[in-house]
């Protein structure tokens, strides 16, 4: 099956057929028909078009608020910028690496403009555009002007001008010299301008040298120290490419310079579970002998590739070296897990799996949204737990998920809510729709920020429902599919929703930018969460049993993964000549925590703990996940971060993704160390770590799982090492042992530990992560501060550890019990009287 995805640039962009047919067509089902509009809307860029448009590419920084003029990281290897006065444009030429970062500083070398150019906001605007690339025209109202064709992998800058005198202004200090003549200033002894004529010239400047094709004939340009002015007004294409430091760089360029690319056309075709996806450039000039630059991921996937060697650019992602053609084949394996596990849990893990799992089940409550992204990671690890009732034979589960989820959901579709989904019309997706006007809210949602990351997880959870509740699919499949179409639209037929919304194709992997910040400098910084969004829409096309769209939402899975093993995954002992960070220093930091056009680093927006920045890269853990996470990577993070995982004051919902993570190295060992843990985070939970390690490959093999001691269950009086009763009570809370006769003390199972319930005030006892303050029976709920391991000694006393910080209880000279032995030794030891 092969179906045609994307629409020519420029004049080309009307055509938009497409084999396969777009997910829906008709206006998004928003409950109570919401709509807002963005606070910053797209300037004249888009004065041609109507929404919706892109929100997330490259280019966007072209037409985002309030300028309209961000630099932006493209047409790679050049960063750009579209001012009124021009186009200017760059190679960055340093490259630093800052122990956390490689970066590569923003240049502009160069202005391309025309002298009649009125420099108004209004004189440029696209003319299309298409998943990759994009078009634009400046033009004076007598005509004069000329349209760029700015195709990502070009080694050339394009220009096709109208009747218009080329005027090209250096950005990057005075021209130094033309065709190897020196150019003066107006104060020098050299002459402050001359005249050369000619189809190609070499001009010179602190950026290095830039060589000028003219394709229409001959032309005269005139030097100044700052210029290059075309003698009359022209109509014809030149060409302007960097010569980088190859010594045969200049002649490559020369031999390709008449072939150039105004747009690309995105094929695919799937054989079972293999795809190849191609690249069609449209050529002027001859399609077999257009010179383009690969980047690394490119050339692992490319099948019969036509290489040229002699002209490199090194970027933020490693070196772009030339292919010639015009049509790249790229071939991808697709991945085969949808809802569960490909193994049953092994028998060692079942029965603790489903003593966590019933607990859980029990003590679900409804998440109420407060946004779409910590909402959507609620909702989705509940979903988790129907699925793994179904697979370990407790059906009976699935009823008391569902109704949970259910609950959950209606909060979207109930009217008079704060937070509520509004269809936005500047740009055209489905939104926060508080978030429309106010970028802070939702991290940036309403302007377009991490879609996939929020909606993978909503379609995931919905699917869930859908699978299990056909009634609720019904009543809810236009309101979810409204989600799906926002992030992975596949058609242009679609009138409401961009093309695959954050995909870069070209890239290798999305963008988690929107329009923010005029849409300037792209990143992802979540790619668990990228891949996440791409499975959640695995499952939703399964219930949607559409086949097309099934593959569609392969492959958007397939080449995230890709991206993620290749400029996320750091792998230090491997110098690769196609690895994008030859920097060692880097590559030993062994994950990348941000990938930005400008930078990779090691690093995080909000944290900058070594298992805060891999478990980002993690998360959520899910059955699909094993094709991602290869064990050359996981032993490299597993070492990195073997410092954090021993130490309390890092976060258990961290040290929980990269146990279940590095299950597929060894689920033994991730076992072992998880038992340690008493908390999971937003995305996960003991059944879910559990049930993921014991459906494991288990290469090793042997038990995954083994016993625990469990804590005593049942209602106790607590007595102290003084021989004094423990007691608390409504006036007085914290846990003081200094009684004859001691209060009653429930204890219960809880994941990774138990709770202790003062049954006399019906509060359960909880533990200060600072130690600051005595245990007090002071919460009514039972969470991660409530969790303690209580273990029994040799001689039938018992310790208790506080799952929040590590530490063991003790008892200082007022009787008071805190949480804060080192070690059991330091320890306080209890006796325990059955009431």
């Amino acid at each position: 099956m092969s179906f045609f995805l994307c629409f020519w640039a420029a004049y080309y962009v009307s055509l938009a057929a497409a084999a396969i047919g777009p997910i829906d067509t008709s206006k998004p089902s928003i409950p109570n028909g919401a709509t807002v509009a963005n606070a910053a809307p797209p300037g004249p860029f888009f004065q041609d078009f109507k929404p919706p448009f892109p929100t997330t590419g490259w280019w966007v920084g072209y037409a985002a608020a309030p300028s309209q003029n961000s630099v932006v990281a493209g047409p790679f290897p050049y960063m750009s910028q579209a001012l009124d006065t021009g186009i200017q444009f760059g190679v960055s030429t340093t490259r630093t690496f800052d122990g956390t970062s490689i970066i590569q500083t923003t240049q502009m070398d160069w202005q391309a403009s025309y002298v009649q150019n009125p420099n108004t906001h209004t004189s440029h605007k696209a003319t299309g555009w298409d998943t990759q690339s994009v078009t634009v025209k400046y033009f004076a109202a007598s005509g004069a002007g000329f349209t760029t064709y700015l195709v990502p992998g070009s080694p050339y800058m394009t220009f096709n001008y109208n009747a218009a005198t080329i005027l090209l202004t250096s950005e990057n200090g005075n021209i130094i010299s033309i065709n190897g003549q020196t150019v003066g200033t107006s104060s020098g002894a050299i002459s402050p301008s001359l005249s050369v004529t000619g189809t190609k010239f070499t001009v010179t400047n602190s950026a290095g040298t830039y060589a000028v094709y003219s394709l229409g004939g001959s032309i005269s340009l005139t030097a100044t120290a700052t210029t290059l002015t075309g003698g009359a007004t022209f109509t014809g294409v030149i060409r302007i490419a960097k010569v980088t430091a190859e010594s045969t760089s200049q002649a490559v360029l020369d031999q390709y310079s008449a072939n150039y690319p105004t747009g690309v056309a995105l094929d695919y075709t799937f054989a079972g579970d293999n795809a190849t996806m191609s690249f069609t450039w449209n050529v002027v000039g001859n399609p077999a002998n257009l010179l383009h630059l690969s980047w690394p991921h490119h050339r692992f996937h490319l099948v019969n590739p036509a290489f040229v060697t002699g002209l490199s650019h090194l970027t933020t992602k490693g070196y772009m070296k030339p292919v010639v053609g015009n049509v790249w084949k790229l071939a991808y394996a697709l991945p085969t897990i949808t809802w569960q596990a490909p193994r049953a849990p092994q028998a060692s893990c079942t029965q603790q799996i489903i003593q966590a799992l019933e607990y859980e089940v029990a003590h679900l409550t409804v998440a109420v949204p407060g946004d779409f992204y910590y909402w959507g990671k609620a909702f989705q690890a509940t979903a988790r737990l129907a699925l793994i009732a179904d697979h370990v034979g407790r059906q009976d589960l699935i009823p008391a998920v569902l109704t949970v989820l259910e609950q959950s959901f209606a909060y979207w579709t109930a009217s008079g809510k704060t937070t509520y989904a509004a269809y936005e019309t500047a740009w055209g997706g489905v939104v926060d729709g508080a978030g429309a006007t106010d970028p802070n809210i939702d991290f940036g949602n309403g302007y377009y920020n991490d879609h996939h990351f929020h909606y993978g997880y909503m379609l995931h959870g919905a699917a869930v429902i859908a699978k299990y509740d056909a009634a609720w699919w019904t009543a809810n499949k236009a309101f979810v599919t409204a989600f799906a179409r926002d992030i992975a639209n596949p058609s242009t037929a679609d009138p409401y929703f961009t093309v695959a919304r954050c995909k870069d194709w070209f890239a290798g992997h999305s963008w988690a930018s929107g329009i923010a910040n005029g849409g300037g400098s792209r990143d992802q910084e979540s790619i668990g969460e990228a891949v996440n969004a791409y499975y959640g829409l695995i499952l939703f096309s399964n219930i949607l049993g559409n086949a097309d769209i099934t593959n569609w939402a392969r492959l958007l899975w397939a080449t995230e993964v890709d991206g993620a093993q290749t400029y996320w995954h750091l792998y230090p002992n491997a110098n690769d000549p196609d690895t994008p960070y030859p920097e060692a220093g880097l590559r030993a930091l062994t994950t990348i925590g941000n990938v930005m056009d400008y930078q990779a680093g090691a690093w995080t927006f909000w944290g900058a703990q070594r298992s805060e920045i891999a478990a980002i890269q993690i998360l959520p853990v899910t059955p699909i996940n094993e094709g991602m996470y290869d064990t050359a990577w996981l032993n490299g993070v597993w070492n990195y971060v073997s410092g954090e995982l021993v130490d309390p004051t890092v976060g258990d919902e961290w040290k929980a993704v990269i146990y279940m993570a590095y299950g597929e190295v060894s689920p033994q060992t991730a076992f072992a160390r998880s038992t340690n843990i008493t908390g999971w985070g937003g995305t996960t939970s003991q059944a879910y770590l559990l049930y993921h390690l014991a459906t494991r490959k288990n290469a090793a093999g042997g038990n995954i799982c083994t016993a625990g001691t469990a804590n005593p269950a049942g209602t106790f009086a607590i007595r102290a090492p003084n021989g004094k009763f423990v007691i608390s009570s409504n006036a007085t809370p914290n846990l003081v042992a200094n009684a004859s006769v001691g209060s009653p003390f429930l204890f219960a199972y809880m994941p990774g530990g138990g709770s202790i319930l003062n049954k006399a005030m019906s509060q359960f006892v909880t533990a200060d992560p600072n130690a600051a303050v005595p245990l007090a029976a002071a919460r009514a709920v039972a969470q991660a501060y409530e969790n303690f391991k209580v273990v029994q000694q040799a001689d039938g006393t018992y310790v208790i550890l506080a799952g929040v910080n590590a530490q063991y209880v003790t008892v200082d000279s007022t009787g008071a019990l805190v949480n804060n032995g080192a070690n059991v030794a330091a320890a306080a030891k209890f006796s325990l009287v059955a009431q």
